[in-house]
């Protein structure tokens, strides 16, 4: 079952959708009497709650078929959300995940202590900057994820049109418009020096031909995030899977390895909470 709601962050109205999971049979060992685990999932820039060839939906879909509630939103100018996107930069960004994770908290059946941030490449990198902030992630899922926001932005949108943004006061890409404003955020988060801060589980995805992002991101992250006192850091480079995880073969592997990897997580959890009892 899928529902399509609004959540309001500031004056921005977030369209999102909601995905129930079926429990009618117990699957995966819960009923429809336990508290749900659920997956908020942030999308890349000037991305969608879709994704490309749906690849979001498609990771809700199989997400909520094991057990779990996803909530798969658009950011601020994304999608079917109001306002316009980067006005407010990186912060705004990390404000809107929050907002989301409010709304999240006040579902009644949600099990606070399995509460999943995943993010597709910017979306990675907020989703860490979010959770290094908000206790209220339990566990990070990075796919592809930025390691250098205004090196890896601009690389993607050129060079000229940062140069325009900065001189004219925005500059037209891809039809948004992005001002000064949203590139100077991004020289003020460094997702390396704020990921300590995050003491929970954490699953890496990256492919190995990634021409948008390095996959030798997801080797650096991983070395960083096992430095952590506390907290596991796993990872999976996929063979030959570009940025998107375009193609049949590459998606698959991405949806099975992210599922199969959150239900050992939790998995993991009941039986600690079960033993603690």
């Amino acid at each position: 079952m899928e529902h399509h709601i609004t959540i309001q962050s500031g004056s921005v109205e977030l369209a999102a959708t909601l995905h129930y999971p079926d429990l009618g049979e117990g699957k995966d060992g819960q009923t429809s009497g336990d508290r749900l685990p659920v997956v908020i999932i942030a999308h890349g820039f000037i991305g969608s709650r879709i994704g490309v060839d749906r690849l979001f939906v498609l990771t809700a879909r199989e997400l909520a078929r094991h057990g779990y509630m996803v909530l798969r939103f658009d950011y601020g100018g994304c999608g079917e959300s109001t306002g316009e996107y980067g006005e407010g930069g990186l912060d705004e960004l990390i404000d809107q995940t929050r907002s989301v994770i409010d709304y999240v908290h006040g579902i009644d059946c949600i099990d606070p202590q399995r509460v999943v941030l995943l993010g597709h490449s910017l979306g990675g990198a907020v989703a860490l900057l979010t959770a290094a902030r908000d206790k209220r992630v339990k566990t990070l899922v990075m796919w592809s994820s930025v390691a250098y926001p205004f090196n890896d932005i601009v690389g993607i949108t050129g060079k000229n049109a940062y140069e325009q943004a900065v001189q004219s006061g925005s500059t037209d890409y891809l039809g948004y418009s992005l001002k000064p404003v949203f590139f100077e955020s991004l020289t003020r988060h460094q997702p390396f020096e704020q990921l300590r801060k995050f003491g929970g589980d954490v699953l890496l995805v990256h492919g190995t031909s990634d021409e948008v992002i390095p996959v030798d991101y997801c080797f650096l992250y991983q070395k960083l995030f096992w430095l952590r006192s506390q907290g596991q850091c796993d990872k999976e480079v996929i063979f030959q899977a570009d940025h998107t995880y375009s193609g049949g073969h590459a998606k698959e592997q991405l949806i099975s390895k992210t599922r199969d990897w959150l239900l050992v997580q939790d998995k993991r959890k009941l039986d600690w909470n079960d033993w603690t009892i």
